[in-house]
């Protein structure tokens, strides 16, 4: 049985990333951020048959004995560890850096001392900035509209420089924006379903116009454990998109559909970025993935798309998992 480490294992993706590697038969390492709880984030909510397969190791990415150490032993790793909120990256940049950056260097160095097999790292969309065409392609230009955007540029371009240098064996997986159970508010999607979810009528929302491409979050880590399988993946960037686009505004509305909710939509200032740093569209390609892998999403189109949102609706809606939330609170 392959051993696998995933790094960010107790974030949104990351636990369901385990919870896929897991039913498809890895044996799996889980890194997740040291605490004095010894608190496992997300991963606390699988099942407990699900927990009971699981080795848990506490560390800091930024510590580059912590990542060697639990990568030891591991013939993979999927790297997901980042600090992601868009609105903090501008409060707090340099620990973007720190965590981005260097966190990625501390994985690929690892990789190259212990000869992983493969290394998976996560790239994003928001690399590509505003679509100067569509659908957006892995030849698309890198434009960083935030300086979330130019920590994960800098940590894409470490990771391939090991490959070109040292022959790693390192693939990017450049997901578009995901969205599922468990996700954060910092993400529109939970955001309008929580606000909705705890009977509000009348949604705080920023820019309803910028186009999405959104990926359900099991489409999004199929195409991790699929990349890790395809020795065409190395040293290769690659889409993960749904190849669907819907804006902001459509989204609102759509979700209130499915949640048979009829809502008002107010615009909050603190809740738009500067208009420089707006990433106005984003439509991928997901051409690449599809011709090297056994991937195809199967919450694709406008029909995918609303069967996502049913599944992730029903899950904010559980009043356990609804009450993890601060629905009345912006967070970024």
């Amino acid at each position: 049985m392959t051993r696998v480490l995933v790094t960010g294992a107790d974030g949104f993706i990351g636990s369901h990333l385990v919870e896929c590697l897991l039913i498809e038969g890895y044996k799996v390492r889980a890194f997740c951020l040291y605490n004095s709880q010894g608190n496992w984030g997300w991963l606390e909510h699988l099942p407990q048959a699900v927990k009971s397969e699981l080795e848990i190791v506490l560390g800091d990415i930024r510590d580059p004995l912590c990542v060697k150490n639990a990568m030891k032993g591991c013939q993979q790793t999927f790297h997901l560890a980042a600090l992601i909120a868009i609105p903090y990256s501008y409060q707090a940049p340099s620990s973007y850096i720190d965590t981005n950056i260097h966190g990625t260097l501390n994985v690929v160095q690892a990789a190259r001392e212990l000869e992983i097999d493969r290394v998976v790292h996560t790239s994003t969309s928001e690399t590509y900035g505003t679509a100067q065409f569509v659908p957006i392609t892995e030849d698309h230009p890198l434009v960083a509209q935030s300086p979330y955007a130019a920590s994960k540029i800098g940590a894409d371009q470490i990771a391939l420089s090991y490959w070109r240098s040292f022959e790693t064996p390192v693939t990017i997986l450049r997901p578009f924006n995901t969205y599922g159970p468990r996700q954060s508010t910092r993400a529109v999607i939970p955001t309008i379903i929580s606000q909705i979810a705890s009977g509000q009528k009348n949604i705080s929302l920023g820019a309803l116009n910028p186009t999405r491409d959104f990926n359900f979050v099991t489409d999004t880590c199929s195409a991790f454990i699929e990349v890790a399988k395809s020795p065409d993946a190395i040293g290769s960037v690659i889409n993960a998109a749904s190849n669907f686009e819907i804006s902001i505004g459509e989204t609102a509305h759509l979700i209130a559909e499915v949640m048979n909710a009829e809502i008002t939509i107010n615009h909050e200032q603190t809740r738009m970025r500067p208009n420089a740093s707006e990433v106005n569209r984003l439509f991928g390609d997901n051409s690449r993935l599809k011709s090297i892998s056994n991937w195809v999403p199967q919450y694709g189109g406008i029909d995918g798309f609303r069967k996502g949102i049913k599944i992730t609706a029903e899950w904010f809606q559980e009043p356990s998992n609804l009450d993890l939330y601060k629905s009345n609170l912006y967070t970024i």
